[in-house]
């Protein structure tokens, strides 16, 4: 992500952000605590929530960035005291899917998307997701708006009594839920259009193949996006099945190991039906733009069929023409009194005879 100007630091009120949900603001979205699993009191940014934090060791805080400048990010990795790569991760945008762990800290990376139908696009954005002992932090980066709307995630869970007991992995599991949740609508477009595309293939759209391929580069960016959930997830219960990666950081904040462990197995559940269905998907696209290719040729065939037997019939009446042409004398036969007549009724018998012919074999 290229830095950009610090952007003045505002207050936020309580319960609310400073962006329209969905919609991606510059600076600090909003900074909550946490007591019991209950909202406790809004902070004016990730530094007073660490302060916080430091005399009270039943509080947990969740701070959101959206579209944040270089100063948000310096503030937010000077807060949670992250490690240099953990720091350039966190200003870095335009990364895969992945989950790593950087010291104490773990890093989520996640790529959420929405489906725009009117131009028929896939618009992915990007989230990052910083969790350390009882802090996490969720980053919007500069991207589409409405890939996720990360203000109705954390109404859900507080809604949801007692899931932000389990501290900052709920969060975790909630941005991820809410992610791979988002796709489905994507899907559910994607697969009306490519319905669509089809019946223009097979109805002799010729915009046809311009709108498949376009199509199969939408479905491919949405791949990108899906594709490397399979391994993030597995990295993220590994550790609760007592082996692998990402290890201690994810293992010493889970209150319900088990528990956690059922919600990222849904997760993952859904992840892969999204995945099996963007790649066949995509199988679907070429198969469409293979049968459209070959629907192309034999129009092709067909044409060439037409013009190839009307060039046939035409050859006879010309070659019969072209002896009275001919300058020779003498001509035997042109001195008889039908020759004219016989020679055009011939050019007529011979024409019909190879019009039947190609009319029978479904040339013409």
């Amino acid at each position: 992500m290229t830095a950009s100007d610090p952007a003045p630091e505002r207050t936020m009120d309580l319960g609310h952000s400073d962006a329209p949900p969905g919609r991606a603001g510059r600076g600090p979205q909003w900074t909550r605590l946490y007591r019991g699993g209950r909202p406790e009191a809004d902070a004016d940014g990730p530094a007073q929530a660490c302060q916080a934090l430091e005399g009270d060791t039943d509080l947990m805080a969740w701070t959101a960035l959206a579209s944040p400048g270089r100063a948000q990010l310096d503030e937010l990795a000077e807060a949670l005291d992250l490690p240099d790569l953990a720091r350039e991760d966190a200003v870095v945008a335009h990364q895969r899917p992945k989950v790593e762990v950087h010291g104490d800290v773990l890093l989520l990376v996640l790529r959420p998307a929405r489906y725009d139908e009117v131009r028929e696009e896939v618009e992915v954005g990007e989230v990052h997701v910083f969790v350390r002992d009882r802090v996490v932090a969720t980053v919007h980066h500069p991207g589409p708006e409405g890939t996720v709307d990360l203000d109705r995630i954390r109404e859900r869970v507080e809604r949801q009594e007692g899931l932000l007991e389990h501290g900052p992995l709920a969060v975790l599991h909630a941005v991820l839920d809410g992610v791979v949740d988002g796709y489905a609508p994507v899907v559910s477009a994607l697969q009306a259009d490519i319905d669509e595309v089809e019946s223009q293939v097979f109805g002799g759209d010729p915009g046809a193949s311009r709108r498949t391929y376009r199509l199969a580069r939408q479905v491919i960016m949405l791949q990108r996006a899906v594709d490397p959930l399979d391994g993030v997830l597995r990295a993220l219960m590994a550790p609760l099945e007592g082996a692998g990666a990402p290890g201690r950081p994810l293992r010493a904040q889970v209150a319900d190991a088990e528990l956690l462990y059922s919600f990222l197995r849904d997760v993952a559940d859904h992840a892969t039906t999204v995945r099996e269905r963007v790649d066949g998907f995509r199988q679907l696209l070429q198969n469409i733009m293979a049968v459209n290719s070959a629907l192309i040729d034999q129009a092709q065939n067909e044409a060439m069929k037409k013009v190839s037997s009307w060039g046939g019939i035409l050859v006879v009446p010309t070659l019969i023409a072209s002896v009275y042409g001919m300058n020779m004398d003498p001509r035997p036969g042109f001195e008889w009194l039908f020759s004219w007549p016989a020679a055009l009724a011939l050019m007529v018998l011979s024409s019909l005879a190879l019009y039947t012919v190609f009319r029978r074999r479904g040339w013409l």
